[in-house]
């Protein structure tokens, strides 16, 4: 049986890798639950945020009552879906004006630039005060805030330097963030982007395919950051080309 430790960590990968995802709400004429379909991403601590439309119906809700759920869907194409992975956080949701997590979702959902700018529309985040995670049989943990959620005390030169990582590696290294989507996630080739980077790890994009690199510590930095890059590089690329 894995420790809380390790499920957690597979709840936080789950939620870093979810391009789409089920939003609950409290209807605000009925109070029913209403639930409805929304893109995600996550701001740098793993909080799902996403950019949703005043005339929604969600987001009518959500400026009545702004408890809220998301659940995010792991299963895939499982023939049995009941044996996947899936994590419900639940909290209450905010309306954020935040340059990163705009970065952030654009990076993951280049469609949304289309209409981003429109005056109806806003980012949203959810202010997370739990989960209930669901890894398959005997997989089943209730997280708290702290088990999903990474600190960023003392993270702030890395939150401050990451849209410049992140342009940097996909501009000057696209070849190594191809090698690490092949070494560490069994990626298929392709032109792989960085979408984010984060004291954790990083993630890691093709197309709807999205991935999470995880560094063998947590990094603070620019500096730190660059290190645990390149030792990933030399790492994959002992791991993928002949010698």
């Amino acid at each position: 049986m894995p420790s809380k430790a390790e499920i957690a960590a597979d709840a936080r990968r789950l939620a870093r890798r979810a391009f789409k995802a089920s939003l609950a709400t409290l209807d605000s004429a009925s109070g029913a639950p209403y639930a409805s379909l929304i893109t995600v991403a996550t701001d740098q601590a793993g909080a799902p945020s996403f950019l949703i439309s005043t005339l929604a119906r969600h987001t009518r809700n959500l400026a009545h009552d702004p408890r809220a759920a998301i659940l995010i869907d792991g299963s895939g194409d499982l023939a049995d879906p009941l044996q996947g992975a899936r994590v419900t956080l639940h909290g209450r949701a905010e309306k954020v004006n935040d340059e990163a997590v705009r970065r952030r979702f654009l990076a993951r959902h280049a469609e949304a630039a289309f209409y981003v700018d429109f005056p109806d529309f806003a980012f949203w985040r959810l202010a997370v005060e739990g989960a209930h995670y669901i890894g398959g049989f005997g997989r089943i943990v209730d997280l708290e805030p702290a088990d999903l959620l990474l600190p960023l005390d003392g993270a702030a030169a890395l939150a401050e330097a990451e849209a410049g990582i992140v342009a940097h590696m996909n501009e000057d290294h696209a070849d190594a963030i191809a090698l690490y989507a092949l070494a560490f996630t069994g990626g298929d080739p392709g032109p792989w982007r960085m979408t984010g980077i984060d004291p954790e790890g990083c993630d890691i994009a093709l197309g709807q395919d999205a991935r999470r690199i995880m560094f063998s510590e947590p990094v603070t930095t620019p500096q730190g950051a660059r290190k645990e890059l390149v030792r990933l590089a030399e790492e994959a690329r002992a791991a993928v080309e002949p010698s």
